[in-house]
């Protein structure tokens, strides 16, 4: 998926939104329509989506920019880096251990992240979670932001259910079954919700966060 296929998408989605939940209204009026998030379908994708696994917007840029510098993007060249080394780029032992275990999967085709999109979404979660270190929100992440998939709600996401609460002015954080169970309506354009709830969290706080564009 293109880009400009991928922005159309998003436009479509938001819309329809609008035209469903004045709440949704609401928001894009204050803080604009979010711009795609787009990351290039493979192991790259997946490495850079473990490496931000519950550290700030700007540690995993950090590591991930180390880990890129020294050629880890490649999934045998990251079988070649050893754990000290690995380490001093500021991998945890667990993210050494889910990386090499993702590596070797790509590399022994066991898994291949690109064929993953003529997958169903039930499928591609079940190909991404039986490997270690990949959970829900992980999977999730992927799929709306490599795979282009445009229902996916990742709501284990502490940014994005802040959004949900702000959306709703509400007093408390919702739960992650309450915040599913909130975008059921959006359904089938969950991505294009999140994507929104996302910058409405970095417009209102002022930090960046995994699924907002830079944008004012």
């Amino acid at each position: 998926m293109t880009m400009e296929t991928r922005c159309a998408a998003l436009s479509d989605a938001l819309d329809r939104l609008t035209a469903i939940d004045p709440a949704i209204a609401r928001a894009i009026a204050e803080v604009g329509a979010p711009e795609p998030r787009v990351l290039e379908p493979g192991f790259a994708a997946l490495l850079r989506i473990i490496v931000g696994q519950q550290v700030s917007t700007a540690s995993a840029e950090a590591i991930r920019t180390r880990l890129w510098d020294a050629g880890a993007d490649d999934p045998e060249r990251y079988l070649v880096l050893d754990d000290a080394a690995l380490g001093a780029i500021g991998l945890s032992r667990a993210k050494i251990r889910y990386g090499r275990a993702l590596a070797e999967a790509v590399v022994s085709g066991c898994l291949d992240p690109r064929a993953l999109s003529r997958l169903s979404g039930a499928e591609a979660d079940a190909a991404l979670t039986a490997l270690p270190g990949i959970g829900r929100w992980t999977s999730d992440i992927y799929r709306m932001f490599a795979l282009g998939d445009m229902d996916v709600f990742p709501s284990g996401d502490l940014a994005l259910r802040e959004g949900v609460r702000l959306l709703d002015d509400a007093i408390d954080r919702p739960s992650p079954s309450d915040t599913d169970a909130r975008a059921l309506d959006w359904r089938p354009h969950r991505s294009a919700a999140a994507l929104l709830l996302w910058r409405l969290y970095r417009v209102r706080r002022g930090v960046a966060v995994l699924g907002a564009d830079t944008g004012s």
